[in-house]
């Protein structure tokens, strides 16, 4: 069950830390992420050595805490604990003035001793922390501190203390991993009798790795992005530690890093020469002209001005500039370049500062204000690495609205989203390969947006401006590592609330988009009916004017009529592009009615009379079904195919009684055994009516029509209606009675048999 009272409780280990002692990219990771786990609420201390170098201003602020010996080896070293309270964060020094009183962090010949100390003080200095404080998370970094999880291990297992502690090691540079002689192994480290660490820390016969004692030893692993995470498991990023972290791959996973959105703010920042913001960026304008005169370039605010601030090594891309920096400059950007690094670079950058006057500035020194002014004057950033595990370099420089050009690699990857000229999205420019035609061709893209969209360049710099990349993002999955491993702990309620207000706002546009589309379903589905039935109901309404036509109508009527509505269903279907169907329909059509039609003239004139005379009658009841029908197509569809079915029933009925003499009476039952026969079919005809008509309407009418016209000779008997039955006309009728001229074709069949 999980405990609400105890807070969740960091030591945060780091050979350098900002603002005390910084060299890099790890001491703003540590200068930074513990001050946002505070504010998340876990209760955080850093652990940092005591380096010469501290300003006395912050030496002044620390207080003596405790002080005990370290075993390391046949050693017995001191170690002090100077406490310092910062911005609401603890931080405990490590003092031993033989390993730390130098006047650089890095580089002598023991730093194999210095880093082992340091290691194994901060797994012995976690029983001299405050009283209330018990260590849950011990997150190292890098290999200077990469020995504590194994000597936490090996040495403090199964101490009640040390128990619950699980470690958690981030890489940020998998390229220093801190080989040391196996000698170190038993002289410094003493545990080259353990041979489970003695085999974890070898790396080869002769020599020992720090970094790969962590990655064996450790809880979990993270890294400062996620697609660095997925490089270093590649043997071309992996440094030779590719094939364990493919090993221990469950148990790494890439966490962004952020920037102090406080201290590079361009608003509020008080080392450029104008401050702005990003709906008035007027102050970059006066930034740019004072930074060209600083650097002796040309004050001209029509050519970009692209800066570059690094170590000058070949894994941040220098071969790349050495050979595209002539193309550059010659093609109208400035460029100007801070920091210090490898001889062959510096003179190389010295040479185009001579060879290109006014174009071209170097700075061969390490000069904090004035990378802060370069960040801000700049147009462009250039930021070429070979690898880069996260970089911070580049959203500092999209803070103050410098898009940055990158290669796509690790961090840089994640962080800068390239431009789509189609689109408009995007924070800045990348290339893929590491190659300096690349490279170049990527610098003039952003040069040519820059001479020729300037609105487009603009938006672009408004959009790398408001990007997110405080810690707070990177503290709330850091967080979310740390309880993972301690599920007993429970979260603080300001953290809960932020994670579940995050999918609150990612799922209010989803619950919103179904309850938008409702009114706009509704209103698509209201026309949609109308087109359905329309078509639906003319066919029902043809099928029952001509099944109760035929009925009634001779020989010459049924030809006439027949080619008629032959005719016109040829026309629609040619409309509904299905005319070779529909023509072959309607030729058939043609066929079937003539061929009857031939037999039944050598019927006698009395039943021609007799049928002449009631074709008036049943002419007028067709129209009022017609008229039925039509004011019936407003309703569904199986509301229309019904009602035909039902006047056809009582067709039947009423011509029953109509039959006298023993021919008729036999041409009925003949009739009725058709009906029946032909019923089973019409009503699988109803059927696909409803289905296929929406699709293919005229071609269901033209064959019904065709089976009308087959049926016609069989139902000629049964055409006797009593007239007392006829139904009033409506004015709709009249104006149908008129379209089809059905009495005039009968009057003129009427005459030509008479003359017969």
């Amino acid at each position: 069950m999980a405990d609400s009272s105890k807070k969740m409780q960091i030591v945060f280990a780091s050979a350098e830390c900002a603002p005390f002692v910084k060299t890099g990219g790890l001491g703003d990771v540590a200068g930074s992420l513990p001050a946002a786990l505070v504010r998340a609420g876990a209760e955080v201390i850093v652990m940092v050595p005591k380096y010469a170098t501290i300003k006395d201003e912050y030496k002044a602020q620390m207080e003596h805490f405790s002080d005990f010996y370290v075993s390391l080896g046949w050693r017995n070293e001191y170690c002090g604990l100077e406490k310092l309270e910062h911005d609401g964060v603890t931080y405990m020094f490590v003092d031993n003035e033989r390993y730390f009183a130098r006047d650089y962090p890095y580089g002598f010949f023991d730093d194999g001793e210095r880093f082992a100390f340091f290691s194994k003080a901060i797994t012995e200095s976690l029983q001299h922390l405050p009283a209330d404080f018990e260590c849950d998370i011990l997150h190292c970094n890098d290999w200077q501190t990469a020995l504590a999880p194994v000597f936490l291990r090996e040495f403090y297992q199964g101490l009640p203390l040390y128990d619950r502690v699980k470690t958690v090691f981030s890489i940020h540079n998998v390229a220093f991993q801190g080989q040391f002689s196996d000698t170190v192994m038993e002289d410094i480290l003493g545990v080259a009798h353990i041979p489970a660490a003695a085999t974890q820390l070898r790396c080869d016969a002769c020599s020992i790795n720090y970094m790969l004692g962590a990655l064996h030893y450790a809880d979990a692993i993270t890294t400062v992005s996620p697609t660095y995470a997925s490089e270093i498991q590649t043997p071309e990023f992996g440094e030779g530690l590719d094939g364990v972290l493919r090993e221990r791959s469950y148990a790494l996973q890439g966490i962004l890093n952020g920037i102090d959105v406080a201290a590079f703010d361009p608003a509020t920042d008080k080392r450029i020469a104008a401050n702005y913001t990003v709906d008035d960026r007027s102050g970059k304008a006066v930034c740019k002209a004072k930074l060209q005169e600083e650097l002796g370039l040309e004050v001209r605010d029509d050519r970009p001005l692209m800066v570059m601030v690094t170590r000058l090594t070949r894994q941040k891309g220098m071969d790349l500039v050495m050979y595209a920096l002539d193309r550059i400059l010659s093609g109208g950007v400035q460029v100007a370049v801070l920091g210090t690094g490898d001889r062959d670079y510096e003179d190389g950058l010295r040479y185009f500062q001579d060879k290109y006057p006014g174009t071209m500035a170097a700075r061969i020194e390490f000069d904090p204000a004035l990378s802060q002014r370069m960040y801000a004057a700049a147009d462009m950033f250039l930021m070429p690495s070979k690898f880069e595990p996260c970089g911070l370099s580049q959203i500092i420089a999209m803070r103050y609205g410098t898009l940055p050009i990158v290669r796509e690699t690790g961090g840089l990857k994640d962080t800068v989203i390239p431009y789509n000229e189609f689109t408009g999205e995007g924070t800045g420019f990348s290339f893929t390969n590491f190659n300096g035609d690349e490279m170049g061709d990527a610098v003039f893209r952003a040069a040519r947006l820059f001479w020729d969209n300037r609105e487009a360049w603009n938006q672009l710099v408004t959009q790398a401006m408001s990007q997110d990349f405080s810690w707070t993002r990177s503290a709330d999955k850091y967080l979310d590592l740390y309880f993972f491993m301690h599920p007993e702990i429970e979260r603080p309620v300001a953290v809960v609330e932020a994670a579940v207000e995050e999918p609150k706002t990612d799922e209010k546009p989803v619950e919103a988009e179904p309850v938008k589309a409702n009114p706009e379903v509704k209103v698509e589905a209201t026309p949609e009916p109308e087109p359905e039935v329309k078509p639906a109901a003319k066919p029902a309404a043809k099928k029952t004017t001509t099944r109760k036509a035929t009925a009634t109508k001779t020989t010459a009527v049924k030809k006439t009529t027949s080619r008629k509505r032959t005719t016109a269903a040829a026309k629609k279907a040619a409309e509904a592009e299905a005319a070779p169907e529909v023509k072959a329909d309607a030729v058939e059509a043609k066929a079937a009615a003539k061929a009857p039609a031939k037999a039944a003239t050598k019927k006698t004139t009395a039943t021609a009379k007799k049928a002449t005379a009631a074709k008036k009658t049943i002419t007028t009841k067709s129209t009022t079904t017609k008229a039925a029908t039509t004011n019936v197509a407003t309703k569904p569809a199986a509301k229309v195919e019904e009602t035909p079915a039902e006047s056809k029933a009582k067709v039947t009925v009423e011509a029953k009684p109509a039959a006298k003499t023993t021919t008729r009476k036999r041409a009925t039952t003949t009739a009725k055994k058709s009906t029946t026969k032909a019923a089973a079919p019409k009503a699988e005809a109803k059927v696909e009516d409803k289905t296929a008509l929406k699709a293919k309407p005229e071609p269901k009418a033209a064959e019904v029509k065709s089976a009308a016209a087959k049926e016609e000779p069989k139902a000629e008997v049964k055409a006797k209606p009593e007239p007392a039955k006829k139904a009033p006309v409506s004015p709709v009728a009249a104006t149908e009675e008129k379209a089809p001229t059905k009495k005039t074709s009968v009057r003129k069949a009427t005459a030509t048999r008479k003359r017969r």
